[in-house]
């Protein structure tokens, strides 16, 4: 098959175009012909060595965590699929994170993934499992209740925008911190938007006099820090050693992954697509990724 890998920790640079031989599937594993690969920051992590003290890595690596695919083969001990089925999956390598997504094909634990939601486009529905795990366990940790005011932090990105759709639909208020190139944007989804910048946590108080009841912060880089005192609960998904911020990483929770794509298949869970490259043109569209000024999520089309 043909793949994407790398040999050695780095940027977009490292990346490079090999043939591999199938990957192996278990007895409880699936091979999925990949339709549609989502990019993730975490991918951007894991190859820039940030993360070598947690996470082993087995050269040469294909990274990519999320996928949507057409079963090819399932095994024995894995009736739930069967090929020709449509799935999405957060196929992260539970131990040498090598046979990622960034391929025609990758092996899958049958617990990763679940029945892609039939209307959503393969690169849509891509950019689905990693983020939307994420979105729906931030939404959880926070509970924000009927009548809450829920504040996010980047909610025009990826796990943002999926974050206060699923507060939405629980019925909170959300405001979404965001450029204002992408207010229109928030809007359209019911979140009613403030702009970055200097004076950001008094625009907040304008829209909440009294404060707002949660935060959630997926955009990183000293973001709380504009924005003190503003809720009582508070996580993030990009600072782990904030005193009173509860860090949010997502895990594969039995029936999580199923509930996310439950949310899409009744159309009420979007994702936004900023563009698409060929499975070519990887280190191109990680250099998008990195950039951090895409609309909506980076996806490969093998």
């Amino acid at each position: 098959m043909k793949a994407v890998v790398y040999h050695r920790f780095g940027g977009p640079e490292v990346l490079e175009i090999a043939e591999l031989p199938e990957p192996k599937v278990n007895l409880d594993g699936v091979l999925v012909r990949v339709r549609a690969a989502a990019l993730n920051p975490a991918d951007l992590g894991v190859q820039s060595g940030a993360l070598a003290g947690m996470l082993e890595s087995y050269f040469p690596v294909v990274p990519g965590w999320e996928v949507a695919g057409v079963v090819e083969r399932a095994g024995p001990a894995a009736p739930e699929f069967a090929p020709g089925d449509e799935v999405i999956g957060y196929v992260r390598g539970e131990v040498e994170h090598r046979n990622g997504a960034y391929a025609e094909l990758v092996a899958a634990d049958v617990r990763t993934l679940v029945p892609k939601p039939r209307a959503m486009p393969w690169a849509e529905a891509a950019g689905l499992p990693l983020a939307g795990l994420t979105a729906l366990q931030a939404i959880d940790t926070l509970a924000p209740e009927p009548g809450e005011t829920l504040l996010v932090h980047a909610a025009a990105g990826g796990v943002g925008s999926l974050a206060a759709q699923i507060a939405l639909g629980r019925g909170a208020r959300v405001l979404g911190t965001a450029s204002e190139a992408n207010h229109a944007y928030l809007r359209s989804l019911g979140v009613e938007p403030v702009r970055y910048g200097e004076g950001l946590a008094a625009r907040v108080r304008e829209l909440a006099p009294h404060g707002v009841d949660a935060v959630l912060d997926t955009a990183g880089r000293g973001t709380l820090a504009a924005t003190p005192d503003l809720g009582t609960r508070v996580a993030s998904i990009a600072e782990f050693n904030v005193p009173g911020v509860t860090p949010v990483f997502a895990r594969l929770v039995p029936g999580d992954l199923r509930t996310v794509g439950g949310l899409a298949e009744t159309g009420k869970l979007k994702v936004r697509v900023a563009r698409t490259f060929p499975l070519e043109e990887a280190a191109e569209a990680q250099r998008a990724l990195a950039d951090g000024h895409a609309p909506g999520r980076i996806v490969l089309l093998p």
